[in-house]
């Protein structure tokens, strides 16, 4: 089979992971596009194009989508919209991996219509989050609560936050400070970031978690009629959830976020040494009897064609390529709006770039209410 040619937006981190995914695969003839000389550089590897354009024109972008059968964005997210714009142009599919809610509106938007597939929110959270908490919610007959809970962590904290960077600041900022989309009581809310708190344990280590915003996707649009109670939560160790409120709120940074973002990446260093933990809870009603069932996933830092990749490069990456391979091989629709939650979990953890979820799962994860394993 001849390699299909596709285009990534963005040199970053994660353009980076997704490259190399896609390369090592040998099935994708793969072009990173960025107007950053240096972040193509960095980029620069075997079987790996570099093309240096202002991701910022549409009308360049759609000059390098020319001959294209996919672009994948990994660029910052007011960029989306422009980026969604060329891929329709182009006649392109179009995979993205934001947060941002009013993005993803205007990519469900262009979708409308469109002859090819427009997949937003294909990251972590939202993305494979989505993809396995709805596969938790269609194991009962009456679903009550929803619980997402999602942490990329440092394996070794030694500071006060008990947190490393791990991937955008700028997108943490806003995770911490933008109002977060939940279903409570039966209707569709806005609640106040670093609200929500809860603490739990697993295997003996203690987290706590609380509200932030945009790991939802889809979801709550999905699901609303079906849930009383559908929330996220960003999984952090204790005591980190205070120091950022104040930071933000008791200091006044929630409106000084270059400030904020400053002060986050002179203080806080990088590392790959990180662990991403996901742990969903679902209640409800099954037949005759009430019951809660979890699932929990943990992936940790991995090497790939030599190089060592965080979990947090691993996981989002791992989540767009899996949606592109099932969109060029006809699993999923390959035309208009296509949400993370029509993907079957068994499907998406079978696929080879969304197995790297799997080594790490709770071994009842995309299992059905019997206890088998979940059909596709």
């Amino acid at each position: 089979m001849q390699a299909r040619p596709v285009l990534i937006v963005g040199a970053g981190k994660i353009g980076r992971m997704i490259a190399a995914l896609l390369t090592a695969s040998g099935d994708y003839d793969v072009t990173i596009a960025d107007r950053d000389a240096m972040a193509l550089a960095a980029a620069i590897r075997p079987g790996v194009k570099t093309l240096a354009v202002d991701v910022a024109d549409e009308d360049a972008l759609v000059a390098a989508l020319q001959g294209k059968v996919a672009v994948l964005s990994a660029a910052p997210f007011f960029l989306t919209a422009t980026i969604a714009r060329a891929a329709k142009r182009a006649g392109a599919h179009y995979l993205d991996l934001t947060e941002d809610v009013a993005s993803t509106k205007a990519v469900k938007a262009l979708a409308d219509g469109a002859g090819t597939a427009f997949a937003p929110q294909c990251g972590l959270a939202p993305g494979f989050v989505s993809i396995a908490g709805h596969e938790l919610a269609s194991r009962f007959d009456e679903l009550d609560a929803l619980t997402l809970r999602v942490g990329a962590l440092p394996r070794f904290p030694t500071n006060a936050l008990k947190y490393n960077l791990t991937w955008s600041t700028d997108g943490l900022i806003n995770e911490y400070c933008n109002p977060c989309e939940a279903i409570v009581d039966g209707e569709k809310v806005l609640v106040q970031p670093l609200e929500g708190y809860e603490t739990f344990s697993l295997d003996g280590v203690d987290y706590e978690a609380f509200n932030t915003s945009g790991g939802l996707g889809s979801l709550a649009e999905t699901l609303a009629g079906n849930v009383r109670s559908l929330r996220y939560l960003t999984v952090r160790y204790p005591g980190h959830r205070d120091i950022v409120r104040l930071l933000l709120q008791d200091l006044g940074l929630r409106d000084r976020r270059d400030l904020m973002r400053d002060v986050l990446e002179t203080a806080i260093p990088v590392t790959r040494q990180d662990v991403v933990l996901i742990f969903i809870t679902a209640s409800g009603r099954i037949g005759y009897d009430r019951e809660q069932i979890s699932s929990v996933y943990r992936v940790t830092a991995k090497e790939i064609a030599g190089e060592c990749w965080s979990a947090i490069q691993l996981t989002t990456a791992a989540g767009i390529c899996a949606t592109l391979d099932m969109i060029c091989d006809g699993s999923l629709k390959g035309q208009g709006f296509v949400r993370q939650e029509e993907i079957p979990l068994s499907r998406f953890l079978e696929n080879r770039f969304g197995r790297h979820y799997a080594g790490d799962a709770d071994p009842t994860a995309g299992t059905d209410r019997s206890g088998r394993r979940a059909a596709a």
